[in-house]
């Protein structure tokens, strides 16, 4: 048989152990045996071996000497330590990774058995397991999604969609059927939004009896003022464009750390920064703060990013507003110097009563996909764009800032101003020349396109956005399409053709998380 899981076992009693071999030989496993730990250390470093079962007693070179020499030679290889007892020292081994399990003699066929399966195929055996389940609900999602949902029901199948999409293995027929689903799920949720939205803004409850979702204007003062009563510090971190899915990688990381409540808000329209990210520390939609601002609106209209140059100034006049009276931080965190001089003060925190943080990176991250060849090569979809955040997550000095965080007497609260999705359609727009310049949503005069693809905002103040002499219009972009000129038509759509954007309409846009958490200590 080809491919065999190839096993090493090195123990000075080998002979006796040879029906365990002849069993695990029997359910198609290549064992080779060694009776001591450095003939066990010479295996692995000539030959190739997919786990090692080690005891621990050995004449001359014990197990865990051996164990040093085997991770020296091949630090991902995983091993079984067999031992006669449950000792302390074998169990802190195993917490801490260094072996992958133990087992206590004697040990019996099937437990050994049962072992290796655990480890060799747990994966392929958890992903034939996530396949049977997605597809048993397939129909189920599919009858979703021809019924009538509030935005309570999208969260939940945005979240069991997520969940698929990170628990199925490699099984590419499964994952084209999930991908079709997501299209989809993203077509239906358009359409939901486009026929909603301007109750939402306009403050009606969602027919039938439904409550609206709460938007990004409403998190402030839903989620972090009211802690600002319990009189401790809070911490409010903004990241910017993070998705949901990226949320639940950090989630596992921080879990240990932290007692965590999950609430979501939607991103107000366009998902787009100047926008959204305003609206969060304003307290104010869009079309309120360029009446309320109109200097402040105004300079940023050749420039839309430096649109949020005034948020500390919003937030405090936000606290204002609500009559509340508090020591307030500002921390904007753009390269890694700015970061890593965070993390080293960021106990700096605790002496304000609300600290708000906005943190760049995952933004920069999606550009920097859009721009770098090599990004895309090592991010060529949406699971490796994940783990990509997680690796980023996992040895920044944001999880380091987290970490001391933990060990404070603080609430923590995050969330993010919109997210992205990675664009694979393009539709063509025609505008003038002074209309913007985004590639999911477009604001201007004389705005064309094909209205399947987009949502056509005749009224801004309807959808909470200004209207000026170069703004009567918008066009906000649905599912996953983005806009492109007739000018050089085919040039511009292969060029921005899978690039993560925002601005636009999606589950991976506009769901968002909004997490309270609190140290465990």
């Amino acid at each position: 048989m080809p491919n065999k899981p190839r096993i090493l076992w090195a123990d000075d009693e080998i002979d006796l152990l040879r029906p365990h071999i002849l069993f695990l030989e029997s359910k198609g496993y290549d064992v080779t045996s060694v009776t001591n730990g450095a003939d066990a250390i010479e295996q692995v470093r000539t030959g190739r071996f997919d786990l090692v079962l080690l005891d621990e007693q050995m004449p001359g070179m014990g197990g865990l000497e051996a164990l040093s020499g085997i991770k020296d030679l091949a630090a991902d290889i995983p091993v079984v330590m067999i031992t006669k007892s449950e000792e302390e020292r074998i169990m802190e081994e195993a917490l801490g990774g260094k072996i992958s399990d133990y087992l206590t003699k004697p040990v019996n066929p099937s437990q050994v058995l049962l072992t290796c399966k655990r480890i060799l195929d747990g994966r392929r055996i958890k992903s034939e397991a996530a396949s049977q389940n997605y597809l048993q609900s397939f129909g189920q999602i599919t009858s979703s999604l021809m019924n009538p949902l509030d935005h309570g029901d999208w969260v939940s199948l945005y979240e069991k969609l997520i969940r698929f999409d990170v628990d199925l293995g490699n099984d590419e027929g499964v994952r084209q059927v999930l991908d079709d689903q997501y299209l989809e799920a993203n077509r239906a949720f358009s359409k939901y939004v486009e026929k909603l939205y301007p109750d939402w803004i306009a403050g009606v409850d969602t027919p039938p009896n439904r409550e609206r979702p709460a938007l990004s204007h409403e998190v402030v003062p839903k989620w972090v003022l009211p802690q600002l009563e319990k009189k401790k510090p809070v911490i409010f971190f903004v990241i910017d464009c993070m998705r949901l899915d990226q949320w639940f990688e950090f989630e596992q990381l921080l879990a240990p750390l932290f007692s965590m409540e999950r609430s979501y808000h939607f991103s107000i329209l366009p998902t787009a920064t100047p926008y959204s990210r305003n609206s969060i520390f304003s307290g104010l939609l869009p079309v309120d703060l360029a009446a309320k601002y109109p200097r402040m609106w105004s300079d940023g209209e050749d420039d839309e990013h430096s649109r949020n140059r005034n948020e500390e100034e919003l937030l405090n006049d936000l606290i204002k507003r609500k009559h509340l009276t508090a020591r307030v931080r500002y921390d904007k965190l753009v390269s890694s110097k700015d970061g890593r001089e965070f993390q080293q003060n960021v106990h700096d925190l605790l002496q304000a009563d609300l600290s708000a943080v906005v943190v760049n990176f995952v933004d920069i991250l999606a550009h920097s996909r859009s721009d770098s060849a090599v990004l895309k090569e090592i991010a060529p979809d949406e699971r490796a764009y994940r783990a990509l955040t997680r690796t980023w997550f996992e040895h920044s000095w944001l999880y380091q800032a987290f970490q001391q965080l933990a060990k404070s007497d603080c609430t923590v609260i995050v969330t993010t101003d919109h997210g992205a999705i990675r664009s694979l359609h393009g539709t063509k727009v025609i505008g003038d020349r002074e209309t913007s310049t985004a590639l999911r949503y477009k604001y201007g005069r004389n705005l064309k396109c094909d209205e399947r693809h987009a949502i056509f905002v005749r009224n801004p103040e309807e959808y909470g956005l200004p209207s000026d002499h170069r703004s009567t219009n918008f066009i906000i972009a649905k599912e996953d399409y983005y806009f492109v000129y007739p000018t050089n038509y085919h040039q511009y759509l292969n060029k921005y053709r899978d690039t993560m954007q925002h601005g636009g309409v999606s589950l991976e846009e506009m769901i968002l998380p909004v997490i309270t958490m609190k140290p465990k200590r």
